[in-house]
């Protein structure tokens, strides 16, 4: 336990956690970076460059999570574009693919018919989305409609 700003909190050393979230499109192109753990920079760009190099080259038939360094990708490629998940080893594969055909759906929904363009354009709301779906290395919220419902809140506010 440790005291932040008077307030007792506990840091559970080792939980399983999202690492980070990339979605990158075939040529290299990364298009939103999520990240739960502190890299710099430098390894922030190497961490890019390793999971675009290994999930495009795989074959269709294979599954959709590798082991990258101590961790695991878990990922799912939609038209041009990859969305991948970094997590622990002994996490749950199947879940996070749920959760990202689930933020995948949810982006489609918001956008109307999401593409890579409105991911460019739009970077800022793509962004409202993580956060209203992951929070801290977790998944936050799994209900489409309350993540829509709070977007569309967040939108009147402008």
């Amino acid at each position: 336990e440790i005291f932040v700003g008077g307030a007792r909190a506990r840091v559970r050393v080792g939980e399983r956690m999202i690492r980070f979230i990339l979605i990158q499109n075939r040529a290299g192109k990364t298009r939103l970076g999520k990240w739960y753990m502190h890299f710099d920079d430098e390894e922030k760009q190497k961490l890019i460059e390793e999971v675009h190099s290994i999930v495009t080259v795989r074959d269709a038939k294979h599954t959709n999570f590798v082991a990258f360094r101590n961790f695991k990708i878990v990922y799912r490629r939609y038209a041009g574009l990859y969305f991948c998940i970094c997590v622990d080893l002994d996490d749950n594969n199947l879940g996070y693919l749920e959760a990202i055909h689930n933020f995948v759906e949810v982006l489609n929904e918001f956008f109307h018919n999401v593409c890579e363009l409105d991911l460019v354009f739009n970077f800022y709301k793509v962004y409202a989305v993580v956060d209203e779906m992951f929070l801290g290395g977790e998944i936050r919220e799994t209900s489409q409609s309350k993540v829509l419902n709070q977007l569309q809140y967040l939108s009147t506010l402008d």
